[in-house]
């Protein structure tokens, strides 16, 4: 009998250890919590919990962390807490219910130096030095795992040893899609549990609490979470600690469910008069416009009924919501606050929602319209509950959906304040077909089943990445470690598998599931595995696929795409993105989509264009729809105000920033230059919702809005750099705001990164085909250093082959400047290359740094087109025995260089024309215009060779070589015209075919001599030698076979010295047996029968 009192009788707070009495405001537990007290606190067993909400079950939650700190209590009763060596996870369905435990628990475990930290979407950065000294994380599946998938370089899951405690609230999130973050994070959990190495850790004895006010099926959560049936825990209604009375109403359908939903607001002002009696009161809605739409519509009721409004009790609450109003950002809420009615949504900012809940909590606020957030378990209570219409617009599937049985409940749960109320209503409005089903809500639920399936292969590929899964056995370990494993033993037919298969085969399927998501990870590119096909490696696809949560039918689109991606191209793979494809055309959206792509203004920098390269005229498709959605947000002034489709357009944004970056790094990971570029800029443009070249740009800066930055913009204040010139007072003017609103602007610009400069210069290169660039980055001295960190990507790539040949992530800031990069290019032989560096920063759209440098190839001199054009002269003189005269093929305009009389020498030729028509003196080396130069000294091609023209007429025909009895022979080098399209200048300067020796007979000796300094390419100064060696052989008056031969000796000795190429061997050639070599008949001057033939 004893037994049987100890068993059922409430126990008492003072049953804790001294330290731990002051965490319960209460003194004795409830029935509930009194039962599971000895499993909570005085065991360390794990447990299923099923109860109806507002039982008491976070009590349980708060025992069991109580328990973990117990291991801090010294023997005398001292709390000695070591920080972060022993973890509680708690994991939540919503940040709503992960915010209000953090503020809870912050309270009552803060003062014994207990850290809690919060891990959701509104924080999105995360320091592991934080994580390590944790003692407890909250969070939600998809954060939790987000953050430890791409974490695994810096540590992301070294703090996984010191877990030993995880709590799972609302598990029935299990039955929900987002469920399959939850099953994979803790089936995680369970694999790294079992690893050797972690044996000695709290990891090897970790701990799982789970809660839920709906699971039917308990027994199959127990096995999954190995509880033994002492844990298991199934508590019925009568643990209640209110009396709920659910009264269902029908009401006739309309066109739609849209439309439904919208009428029934019409009838909740009637309903709270008749059930809520005076007292607080939720209104559930399905979408977050209901809910703003029935508090504007009861805000609305409420103040045409003037002093009789129902919402407003006493003077004093009146008061303190006028006071509380001016706090709120959103107007709409501003004016409802006035009249007793509020709206809550997970749209609205962090503080408003902070502020709406504070004034539900204290009762100065009685109706509070909202969406389902609330009923996963965030503790807002009141007296009523109605849930407007029994459907929610399931994203996904694009169609409006029955509520699971499960989120009723929960939304029936939030009815009753205890201790404030003994009973609680529930008012359920819905179709008069459906009536019927939810009379009987409270005696069935669904079964919990898995979700892991359509999505298993993102995830085993996460853990493949994290390498908790090195080789297929223990990628079928994981499987078998998940919910997915249990249930399709006990429900196959759920999950594609004909009923009655035996064990044996479900097995084998099992492991052919996991065989087949390996297998296309592979095909991808995602994982490497071995010839034998047992183990697994991440490939960079794969941890990029991981590191930015994408899913594995966008990485494909990824992988597929061309590696010269435009942006128009990478805002078209975004459209058919796996990430936003619950976004569907609705009937009524198309006139208006149609009416923005249409772009009578020009608006749109892209358009949707049909097989025929045309623009369509109408939207058909929902990939339409995203791209004009996605094109009109990022004018900067969006045509789209209908609250669904800017739903629908931040979501595209959002989503498509995220896979923009990925693809980022993917072009980068594949050193594609375009595609990497493009990436980059798009990723930036979604997220701040602005072209690069939007006249809205200012929008990016604090306290500039639409309306402030279209009058700045009409007033030619459009820019940055036109912002910073402007006056504070002309900007007030401008705005209609006033002083000191333009100081606080110009203040603004301080938040800016710094302003850098990009400059190329070419430098000598002696490596064979390579041109030598140098990319300098300097930082501008600025007056007032920056108040944040500002990143960029620094991206150097040639456009032609567009290959990144530098690419380096810098922080503006801190780089030393000046700061530079050497890169070298391939030079093609025939052809030109284009040499690109992009400063592209991380977050501000329009302040990126470009600049293109032009390399090409030329024979003659190399031309840098930068700030000007420079030609590059040899540094040594030419002997008055070489000539050289400019090739005028394909030469546009060009300084002519002449070559000095040839009467300065002692003899000149006896029939040989003279060139002193061209009148212009020239010293021993090359003129080089000076840049600026007001007079240019030479004369055009044009002129001169009509000079030529008309006095080569006058010239007689070259005789042959005995009738030029002449004893000077000048040697005439031919400079040919640099090429557009070459790539580099070589560094020689005369080639095989710019020597030609007017000889005086055609011999074998003379044709070999020719041959052989055909063959000379010059290089630096070794032109000179070869100058010396003929100039002292040409010196004499005449010299016969044994002087050409010395010569030839000589010149062929020098050849070999300074390593020159020749082009044929040196042997006995039979050219000179042809009888055109011996007949004396014109002979060739030059490769022409005239000197001037050419002409």
């Amino acid at each position: 009998m004893g037994c049987f009192e100890d068993q059922y009788s409430l126990r008492s707070v003072a049953d804790l250890p001294a330290p731990f009495r002051s965490t319960f405001n209460f003194r004795y537990f409830n029935s509930l919590q009194s039962e599971c007290f000895p499993l909570c606190f005085l065991s360390n067993i794990n447990m299923v919990i099923s109860a109806p909400t507002g039982s008491g079950k976070t009590v349980l939650f708060e025992l069991c962390i109580l328990r973990l700190l117990s291991r801090f209590l010294s023997q005398e009763g001292k709390f000695n807490h070591i920080k972060g060596i022993l973890k509680t996870i708690y994991i939540a369905p919503s940040k709503a219910l992960v915010q209000e435990k953090l503020r809870d628990w912050s309270m009552k475990l803060g003062p014994w130096g207990i850290n809690c930290l919060e891990m959701t979407g509104d924080n999105e950065f995360h320091n592991f030095k934080n994580i390590q000294e944790a003692d407890v994380i909250l969070t939600t599946p998809e954060k939790f795992d987000a953050v430890t998938r791409h974490s695994v370089k810096d540590g992301g899951l070294s703090f996984f040893s010191d877990i030993a405690l995880v709590l799972i609230d609302e598990v029935h999130l299990l039955n929900d899609p987002r469920g399959a973050a939850l099953e994979a994070m803790i089936s995680r959990i369970k694999m790294l549990s079992r690893i050797s190495d972690m044996s000695s850790t709290p990891l090897a004895n970790v701990r799982f609490i789970a809660v839920s006010a709906t699971i039917p099926n308990i027994e199959d959560l127990a096995e999954w979470l190995l509880v033994t049936p002492q844990g298991i825990k199934r508590f019925g209604e009568e643990m209640r600690p209110v009396q709920l009375t659910t009264k269902v109403l029908g009401y006739a359908p309309a066109r739609n469910d849209f439309l439904f939903e919208r009428r029934l607001q019409n009838f909740i002002f009637d309903i709270l008069m008749q059930h809520s009696r005076g007292k607080s009161a939720l209104i559930f809605c399905s979408t977050r416009k209901g809910a703003q739409e029935a508090a504007e519509c009861l805000s609305k009721t409420a103040m045409n009924l003037g002093y009789s409004n129902p919402f407003i009790k006493s003077k004093q609450q009146q008061e303190k919501l006028k006071e509380a109003s001016v706090a709120f950002s959103d107007k709409i809420i501003q004016s409802c606050i006035l009249n007793g009615v509020g709206y809550h949504n997970g749209g609205l900012c962090l503080k408003d929602r902070n502020l709406i809940e504070g004034l539900f909590l204290n009762g100065d606020l009685q109706i509070l319209c909202t969406t389902n957030t609330l009923a996963h378990g965030i503790n807002l209570p009141a007296h009523t509950v109605v849930i407007k219409s029994t459907q929610y617009f399931n994203k996904e599937k694009g169609l409006y959906l029955e509520y699971e049985r499960s989120m009723i409940l929960q939304m029936c749960g939030r009815a009753g304040r205890p201790p404030f109320d003994d009973t609680g209503t529930v008012i359920i409005m819905t179709r008069r077909e459906t009536v019927h089903l939810y009379e009987n809500l409270l005696n069935g639920c669904e079964m919990v089943e898995s979700q892991l399936l359509s999505c298993a292969i993102e995830h085993l590929n996460a853990e493949i990445v994290q390498l908790t899964v090195s080789d297929i056995s223990l990628a079928i370990e994981w499987l078998k470690c998940s919910y997915l494993y249990v249930r399709i033993k006990k429900n196959p037919e759920n999950y594609g598998i004909k009923r009655g298969i035996p064990c044996e085969c479900l097995e084998k399927h099992m492991r052919d599931i996991c065989v087949q998501k390996i297998n296309e990870l592979s095909e991808y590119g995602m994982i490497w595995i071995d010839v034998d096909g047992f183990l697994l490696k991440p490939s960079d696809p794969g941890k990029l696929m991981t590191k930015f949560y994408l899913k594995f039918d966008t990485m494909k689109l990824i992988v597929k795409a061309p590696e010269s991606c435009s942006l128009e191209d990478v805002l078209h793979i975004i459209c058919h993105s796996a990430e936003i494809a619950w976004i569907q055309l609705r009937r009524n959206e198309k006139k208006l989509l149609n009416d923005i792509h249409s772009d009578k203004e020009g608006r749109l920098r892209f358009h949707v264009l049909g097989e025929n390269g045309k623009w369509k005229k109408r939207i058909q498709t929902r990939e339409d729809k995203i791209f004009v959605l996605a094109n009109d947000s990022l004018t900067g002034d969006p045509r789209v105000h209908d609250l669904s489709l800017s739903q629908d357009a931040s979501s595209i944004c959002s989503n498509g920033s995220r896979i923009a970056k990925c693809m980022k790094e993917y072009f980068i990971y594949k050193k594609s230059y375009k595609g990497a570029v493009s990436s980059m800029l798009l990723a930036k443009c979604l997220h701040q919702r602005l072209w690069d070249n939007s006249p809205y740009l200012l929008k990016q800066l604090t306290g500039i809005g639409m309306v402030t930055a279209k009058a700045l913009c009409t007033a030619g204040i459009d820019s940055f750099e036109s912002m910073a010139e402007a006056d504070p007072r002309k900007i007030e003017l401008v705005t209609g705001r006033k002083y000191p609103f333009g100081n606080h602007i110009k203040e603004s610009l301080l938040s800016l990164p710094p302003k850098i400069e990009i400059k190329i210069e070419e430098a000598e290169c002696k490596r064979q085909g390579k041109s030598k660039l140098i990319i300098m980055l300097a930082r501008l001295p600025q007056q007032v250093s920056p108040r944040k960190h500002h990143y960029a990507d620094m991206v150097v790539g040639s456009e032609e082959d567009n290959v990144i040949l530098f690419h380096e992530k810098i922080r503006a800031e801190e780089f030393s400047s000046p700061y530079s990069v050497t890169v070298f290019v391939s030079c093609p032989q025939d052809g030109r290359v284009t040499v690109k560096a992009d400063l592209v920063f991380e977050d501000f759209v329009g302040l990126d740094v470009h600049r293109k440098h032009v390399l090409s190839r030329e024979v003659r001199s190399r031309m840098t087109q930068s700030n000007g054009n420079e030609l590059y002269a040899p540094s040594y003189s030419l002997p008055k025995e070489i000539h050289i005269i400019d090739d005028d093929r394909n030469t546009k305009s060009k300084v002519i260089t002449d070559a000095q009389d040839l009467g300065e020498t002692n003899e000149t030729l006896s029939s040989a024309p003279s060139f002193n028509l061209l009148q212009e003196e020239i010293g021993e080396d090359v003129f080089i215009p000076e840049a600026g130069e007001t007079e240019c000294k030479s004369k055009t091609e044009e002129r001169i060779f009509d000079r030529i023209r008309k006095k080569s007429k006058s010239f007689p025909t070259l005789l042959s070589s005995k009738a030029m009895a002449s004893s000077y022979q000048p040697l005439i080098l031919k400079r040919k015209c640099p090429q557009e399209n070459h790539f580099e200048l070589d560094q020689s300067d005369v080639h095989v075919d710019d020597v030609v020796l007017i000889e005086e007979e055609c011999n074998e000796t003379s044709l070999k001599f020719r041959g052989a300094v055909e063959t000379v390419e010059q290089d630096d100064g070794r032109f000179s030698g070869i100058s010396n060696i003929l100039y002292d052989g040409l010196r004499g008056n005449r010299f016969g076979q044994s002087d050409t031969s010395k010569l030839y000796d000589n010149l062929v000795n020098y050849i070999q010295a300074v390593r020159c190429k020749t082009a044929f061997p040196i042997e006995s050639d039979p050219i000179p047996d042809r009888q055109d070599c011996h007949d004396q008949k014109e002979a060739p001057f030059c490769g022409f029968t005239s000197v001037f033939s050419f002409l």
